[in-house]
Parts: structure tokens; C-alpha cells; sequence
């Protein structure tokens, strides 16, 4: 029983993922048709239009910090990595542990004053689109919270799985955050 609700977590994990992934391609796509379209605008009609550039500008923030939340993969992650790669598994998992906890720290003691920051920005819209701030700027909040939980998620597997590398296990089947 516990197998197959393991395996029914893992089909919507990775379906999951796969959306998300299909969100970041889009906002990719719309970036890059904001840009071919400012390259129009301005050299092939002589017409230059700012909105197109604060589409491109909007898109890359939320990419960015989209596919930091729910696309790249722990193991994907560029980092600097030589003490913990050359560290045995008892070491990995404690430095898993105390990094998971430093950053969990860190998130959850900005994100009330993050928050606030968001929502004061309603007062505020963007230049050419009059799109509100803190709808722009509210998916750091959502990455936020999903490094908590992928933080949560690391330093949990870092204490209880001591046969595995705490920092990549599970990572291709879609496991985790």
C-alpha cells in the first residue's frame, strides 16, 4: 500500500514538474517575442515603444525566480562545491542539515518584511503595461516559500536518510521539492 501511494506522490510530482516547467517555457517565449518585437519596432518601422522592453523585463524576473522555485533541480544548482564534494556522507549530511537550517532561518525571517514591502507596492504600476507592482513582485514571495519547503524537504531527508547523498537522492524520478 505504502508502495503504490509512493508511486501515486512520485506520477503527480512528476506531472507537477512537467507544468512547471511548461510555465517556464512560456514566460521564456514571451520574452524572446518581446524582444524580436522591440528590435521591429525600432529599427525595421522606426517606432520605438517601451512596453515591449518591460515585457522582456518582467518575463526574465519571473523566470528567473519561477525556475529557481519549482524547475531547477538541487543537482542542477551551479554552487561552489569542493569542501562538500569531497566530504564523506556523514559530513555531507550534516552540512546539508545546517545549510537547510540557515536558509530556512534566513527565508522565514525576511518574508514578513518581504510581504509587507509586496503589498505596499500596490500603490504603484509599471510605466507602459500599468501592470501593480505587487503583482510583479509577488512571486518572490512564492519563491520564498518554496525554498522554505525545498529547505524543509533537504534538511528532513539530510536527518533521516543516512544511505544516500542528501542533496541529489531522488531528484530524477521527481521526488521532492
Amino acid at each position: 500500500m505504502a508502495e503504490r501511494s509512493r508511486g501515486r506522490t512520485r506520477r503527480i510530482g512528476g506531472w507537477l514538474l512537467r507544468r512547471a516547467e511548461n510555465v517556464a517555457a512560456l514566460l521564456l517565449a514571451v520574452m524572446f517575442v518581446g524582444f524580436i518585437l522591440q528590435i521591429v519596432f525600432r529599427y525595421v518601422l522606426n517606432l520605438p515603444v517601451g512596453w515591449t522592453s518591460e515585457l522582456s523585463i518582467i518575463a526574465w524576473l519571473w523566470l528567473v525566480l519561477w525556475g529557481a522555485a519549482f524547475v531547477v533541480r538541487e543537482k542542477d544548482e551551479i554552487r561552489f562545491d569542493i569542501l562538500y564534494g569531497g566530504a564523506g556522507r556523514k559530513a555531507k549530511r550534516v552540512m546539508v542539515l545546517l545549510s537547510a537550517i540557515g536558509l530556512v532561518a534566513l527565508y522565514a525571517l525576511s518574508l514578513p518584511a518581504a510581504t509587507d514591502y509586496v503589498t505596499f507596492m500596490k500603490v504603484q504600476k509599471t510605466a507602459y503595461l500599468d501592470i501593480r507592482f505587487d503583482w510583479l513582485y509577488a512571486i518572490f514571495l512564492v519563491f520564498s516559500v518554496a525554498a522554505i519547503l525545498r529547505y524543509l524537504w533537504l534538511g528532513w531527508r539530510a536527518i533521516l536518510d543516512s544511505d544516500q547523498d542528501p542533496a541529489t537522492r531522488g531528484e530524477d524520478q521527481g521526488g521532492g521539492p
